[in-house]
């Protein structure tokens, strides 16, 4: 089946395995799972038990806070999990994992039929969204091709300090010098063409980012330093109140209006329900988006979505209000007795700095 992609016209496939396959899927993930955390670096962070988009923020934020970095590439592949190579795949589990009942039980779900519109169509590269063992399977393939590959074969060779951080295919590598952050471009380049995928031009830039980028941002003709965006988030050059220098995050734009659209089109879904239950479900939504874009340094973004949605509630109790209007006054008193919840910090500076692991 085809799910809507954000903010692109194109749909995402999503495959569905029978529920036979599902199950077998989490086990043998599984047992891959345990053996290949014992290799996995710890740069990578996405589909690893105990890790998640946070700890990958915090980690960033540190690199490019705490060491040497003026020079960030942030990087995402064009088509990851659709341009997956069978052979290079199989090859790689084969190293690490050689018994053959896994290796058969891989390759079948790798080369299974695809089922669309009572038709079979033949599955030759890829693996398909939505089974259990994709996202390890596409953790293992990127191990091979790029964690290793980085930081035993491109690190060694660099004049100055570099990083990686990487949440599946999406990743940013962090240079103390600029020259470095070309080489490294380039060849990286050349080694994700040997395994069948490309950078994604439109999401893959080269950018002065760190401590002395404002200073170097005035000599070039701008007000200020250029932002990166990664998983969700903008971060950008800024300075605490003792004017040292500090990695601001905020909530990438983009994300932050397809949040107000998905709250927009649940209250006019729910209008009709009694507003206890509308203040429940607003609740849970609000619940959601603060848990995970509730960092430090996003307050504002956060009491944004706050205030669109209360002024959204208001419209759309007066809509349905046989008086025309739910004036301020009175809507006043319903958040009295049904308050929405207030903005909320899950993760503040001290937290932030706590679960960074590189």
């Amino acid at each position: 089946m085809y799910i809507p992609k954000p903010g692109k016209p194109e749909k995402r496939p999503l495959g569905v395995p029978c529920v036979a396959d599902r199950a077998l899927q989490r086990s043998v993930a599984q047992v891959l799972s345990a053996i290949y955390e014992q290799d996995f670096l710890p740069c990578s962070f996405g589909g690893r038990p105990g890790r998640g988009a946070h700890q990958a923020l915090a980690s960033l934020h540190e690199v490019i806070s705490g060491r040497k970095v003026e020079w960030v590439l942030e990087a995402d592949l064009k088509n990851f999990f659709g341009s997956l190579n069978h052979e290079w795949m199989l090859r790689f589990v084969e190293h690490r994992g050689g018994d053959l009942r896994l290796i058969s039980l891989i390759r079948r779900w790798l080369k299974a039929s695809i089922l669309e519109d009572g038709e079979i169509y033949a599955n030759e590269e890829g693996t398909p969204q939505g089974g259990s063992i994709s996202v390890l399977l596409s953790n293992v393939y990127l191990y091979y091709v790029l964690d290793l590959w980085f930081e035993r074969v491109a690190k060694p060779r660099l004049r100055g300090e570099a990083y990686l951080v990487r949440y599946i295919d999406d990743f940013v590598l962090c240079f103390q010098y600029r020259a470095d952050a070309l080489r490294v471009q380039k060849a990286l380049c050349q080694r994700l063409g040997k395994f069948g995928m490309t950078l994604e031009p439109t999401k893959t830039k080269l950018v002065e980012f760190g401590r002395f980028a404002q200073r170097h941002a005035s000599k070039r003709g701008r007000k200020r330093p250029q932002t990166i965006y990664f998983l969700g988030f903008t971060l950008y050059c800024t300075r605490n109140r003792k004017g040292n220098f500090r990695v601001g995050l905020r909530t990438e734009k983009s994300r932050l209006r397809r949040s107000l659209m998905r709250l927009q089109d649940q209250m006019r879904r729910m209008r009709h329900l009694s507003i206890q239950e509308q203040a429940d479900i607003l609740n849970q939504m609000l619940r959601g988006h603060y848990a995970y874009y509730g960092i430090a340094g996003n307050i504002r973004a956060l009491q944004r979505v706050h205030r669109a949605v209360e002024r959204y509630w208001r419209i759309m109790l007066s809509r349905r209000s046989w008086k025309g209007t739910v004036l301020w006054k009175h809507f006043q008193h319903i958040k009295e007795r049904f308050p929405l919840m207030r903005p909320k910090l899950y993760l503040p500076y001290s937290e932030l700095q706590a679960i960074a692991v590189l």
